[in-house]
């Protein structure tokens, strides 16, 4: 006699909603980081002044995606969540470097601890929220509707006729 196993967990990508949600929500992050920054050094908001100081870690967000494929899986805490971060600090102090922006290393530290509480916060909070929603059964996952902090879960699976979520229909418990 057998025992049908239940299918392992499927990490399915995220949604094209949440991947945009979970860029603007890095960007705005940032951007959050930038206008704080400017405001406690009395550089007040002046639209150049602000796109200035920008750039340089909005490069090195671009490049955090980039390097991670964080549209695979964007709410993800530690991939992508850490590198990305990593990237934006790194990638954005030298392009701060390059174009004779400040880089004091008081600045640095600030920037590493801030853009982390930011960058990984948010993610740490919609990893809770979609586990969650997972676990009420009110969850609309990432890719297809399926839940997961990471785009994607088992919740869907039929483990005893095998249907699963990826054309045959599914039994929701």
């Amino acid at each position: 006699m057998t025992q049908n196993a239940p299918p392992a967990r499927v990490r399915q990508p995220a949604s094209p909603r949440r991947v945009v949600v979970a860029a603007v929500l890095d960007l705005v992050f940032v951007l959050l980081f930038v206008l704080i920054g400017r405001g406690n050094h009395g550089e007040g908001f002046s639209l150049t002044g602000t796109l200035e100081t920008w750039w340089p870690f909005l490069i090195g967000l671009a490049v955090g995606w980039l390097a991670t494929r964080a549209w695979r899986y964007p709410l993800a805490l530690v991939l992508p969540g850490i590198p990305v971060w990593l990237f934006t600090v790194a990638v954005g102090m030298l392009f701060r470097v390059l174009s004779g922006q400040g880089v004091a290393v008081s600045f640095v530290i600030v920037a590493i601890i801030v853009l982390g509480v930011f960058l990984l916060g948010w993610r740490a909070v919609a990893g809770v929220v979609v586990r969650r929603r997972e676990r009420s059964g009110g969850g609309r996952g990432g890719a297809g509707g399926r839940g997961g902090a990471a785009g994607g879960s088992a919740k869907g699976w039929d483990p005893a006729s095998g249907a699963g979520p990826h054309g045959a229909p599914t039994v929701r418990h």
